[in-house]
């Protein structure tokens, strides 16, 4: 990043690249030189064992700059690098119940559940019914219900239970994003 503007790779022209002539020119250490020809920021560069970088095209005359395009370049992947590692991506996690659970197994789903919603993901709750309990649905959104109440501390409704065939299923989100 110089002055605030990211140079973008794919367009940028290097030494050799760069033809117009004129060019206002830049010194590495942000000295501005003034408008000079080519050629003579060429030789001043190179005096120096920098590149010519051209940080600004579509200026008239085009600003470029002396700097290592190596090491820039080098310092700009490490940065996307830092970056992509500090995103958090949201994923959606499932916790599977049935409508008949016994209270152990209700809590260390549910522990689960808290989690997963703590660490920053949302949360899929899946009621699945066998056999003959797809009579009484309302048995699993009992239990969905008593899941919300317990996570209401760290979680939120993001889409209330709707029924698929044989499961019935809703979506909690986390209440603050990491």
């Amino acid at each position: 990043m110089e002055g605030g503007r990211e140079i973008s790779d794919k367009r940028v022209r290097v030494n050799e690249q760069i033809r117009i002539s004129p060019i206002r020119l830049i010194q590495d250490d942000g000295e501005q030189i003034g408008i000079v020809s080519i050629d003579e920021a060429r030789e001043r560069a190179t005096e120096r064992g920098m590149d010519l970088v051209e940080v600004a095209p579509e200026a008239r005359p085009p600003v470029v700059k002396m700097m290592d395009y190596g090491k820039y370049r080098y310092e700009a992947q490490r940065a996307a690098r830092e970056a992509r590692k500090k995103q958090h991506t949201i994923r959606v996690k499932e916790v599977k119940y049935r409508p008949t659970i016994e209270d152990h197994d209700y809590d260390f789903k549910t522990g689960h559940a808290r989690r997963f919603l703590e660490e920053g993901n949302k949360v899929k709750l899946t009621m699945m019914f066998r056999g003959r309990q797809i009579t009484h649905p309302e048995l699993g959104l009992e239990v969905l219900q008593r899941v919300t109440a317990d996570l209401a501390d760290v979680g939120k409704v993001e889409q209330n239970a709707n029924f698929e065939g044989r499961t019935m299923s809703m979506v909690i989100a986390p209440l603050k994003s990491k």
